[in-house]
């Protein structure tokens, strides 16, 4: 599928079906609740937690890594409008548990004379993944304190989701 696929479903019926959803809705999500995950297309993060439109932030990146970007969104959408709720879900699986920083980032200076200045922050383990972000999260300086975050290991299988305990 090509970017005109996509356009032309969008023109067809998915432009409509948007908009009926978020008609009414505010920016703010209602449940006041942001949902970082893995971009890995098999995860749908409305289906697995039963959201409707409206009800959280959803950000998404390779391997649910807590980066720069992801904690400016987060505090925004706390800051801005209004969230207190966290959930970091990686998962089993993951393709950033495939390779290491230095090999990605030797095979892009190979393809390209230059090394990326971004870390691509690949890790072993996605529990070990979840608690360094919330570790990550929790020392932001300007996430609200009183921010309740709570960090979960998705399996792909059954699409169980295991508590993976925040670090003290």
């Amino acid at each position: 599928m090509d970017a005109d696929d996509l356009l032309d479903r969008s023109r067809r019926d998915g432009a409509r079906a948007s908009a009926a959803a978020a008609a009414g809705l505010a920016a703010a999500p209602a449940r006041r609740a942001v949902i970082v995950t893995c971009m890995d297309a098999r995860i749908d993060p409305a289906l697995l937690f039963g959201l409707a439109p409206g009800e959280a932030h959803v950000l998404r990146n390779a391997g649910a890594v807590i980066t720069s970007d992801t904690r400016r969104s987060i505090v925004i959408s706390q800051r801005k409008l209004g969230t207190r709720t966290v959930l970091l879900v990686a998962h089993t699986g993951c393709g950033l548990a495939s390779f290491t920083d230095d090999e990605f980032s030797t095979e892009l200076e190979l393809d390209t004379g230059l090394r990326p200045p971004w870390r691509p922050g690949t890790f072993a383990d996605p529990a070990e993944n979840v608690a360094a972000g919330l570790r990550a999260l929790r020392r932001d300086p300007f996430l609200l304190p009183d921010t309740e975050l709570r960090g979960f290991v998705l399996d792909v299988a059954t699409f169980a989701l295991t508590e993976v305990p925040e670090p003290t």
